[in-house]
């Protein structure tokens, strides 16, 4: 274990937890603009007007101590792994407001779930982290909680509806964050930085100016009026964008602590934060295996906690 980890201990909870909360406001932000902007346009939303924020996080953690900290190992390697969980984070973020658009918000965040299990695999293939067995019965009854929610709406006890677009869109999505949370857990390993935040403050600077200039120059050579749509909604994306960078920060500071598996883990608390905004402001209802879905995956999460 690294000196940054022992220094922070436990904080990598307090990280995710405040990283599920933003994201939810986030989503929530994001899916509004779907319906004005498109899909593809209201995910740039979310890296170009969070640039700012990830740029103004660098500039304090170089100015605030008196010491600048410094950083000895930039690689190739680095902006490998930043690259390839830049490019499936827009996947993932496409898929999950595409499975918005079919399910109800609470049912579509918690379908990109099935990602946990997805990162465990991916985590122990790539990174060689091996969860415990704690750590996979956890898992397990999260992603049964998943599949509750699979289940169609009008006949909730004949089959699991792994058919529907929602499930599709949100096993896509979820294949997605894994691989993007395997990549920029890589890349923390990879850049040894001295602290947490600043470990995670580059990560997010570095992946949202590579989605940013990637998707800007594709909408300005397929459909600059896209650009100028967006820059007209500047309102709502820029809720959007500071708290989908605000997550970032938290979540790639995470994965400077704990391993991708267990920091996604936890993250699934996110699940709760969007029921809330789906019962409270969307008002919209769940069903009876909807509740129960989620209850299990409640579960997974303390199971989860009480064993780190």
């Amino acid at each position: 274990m690294a000196d940054g980890e022992m220094q922070w201990g436990g904080w990598w909870m307090l990280l995710v937890v405040f990283a599920a909360v933003a994201q939810t406001a986030r989503n929530a932000a994001q899916r509004s603009l779907t319906a004005d902007l498109g899909t593809w346009p209201a995910t740039l939303v979310r890296f170009l007007y969070g640039l700012p924020l990830a740029a103004l996080a660098l500039v304090l953690l170089y100015t605030l101590p008196q010491t600048p900290p410094r950083i000895d190992h930039w690689s190739w390697a680095y902006f490998g792994w930043i690259a390839l969980g830049a490019f499936f984070q827009i996947a993932a973020t496409g898929a999950l407001l595409l499975a918005m658009q079919q399910r109800n918000f609470a049912v579509a965040v918690t379908l990109s779930k099935t990602e946990v299990l997805q990162v465990a695999l991916f985590g122990a293939v790539f990174l060689h982290e091996l969860p415990t067995a704690w750590a996979v019965g956890a898992m397990a009854i999260a992603t049964l909680g998943v599949a509750l929610l699979s289940m169609p709406p009008r006949l909730p006890g004949a089959r699991f509806e792994w058919r529907s677009k929602a499930a599709f869109y949100g096993l896509v999505c979820g294949a997605c964050f894994a691989i993007a949370t395997v990549g920029f857990r890589g890349a923390a390993l990879e850049l040894k930085a001295p602290g947490a935040l600043l470990s995670g403050a580059w990560g997010v600077f570095v992946a949202q100016c590579m989605q940013t200039v990637a998707m800007g120059l594709w909408f300005a050579w397929r459909s600059p009026g896209v650009l100028v749509r967006i820059a007209k909604a500047w309102r709502v994306s820029l809720i959007a964008g500071c708290m989908g960078s605000a997550a970032s920060l938290a979540w790639f500071s995470a994965y400077a602590l704990q391993s991708a598996a267990s920091v996604r883990t936890l993250g699934m608390v996110e699940v709760i934060f969007s029921y809330i905004v789906s019962r409270r402001f969307l008002k919209e209802q769940l069903r009876v295996n909807e509740k129960w879905g989620i209850a299990l995956m409640l579960v997974g999460i303390v199971i989860i906690c009480t064993q780190l």
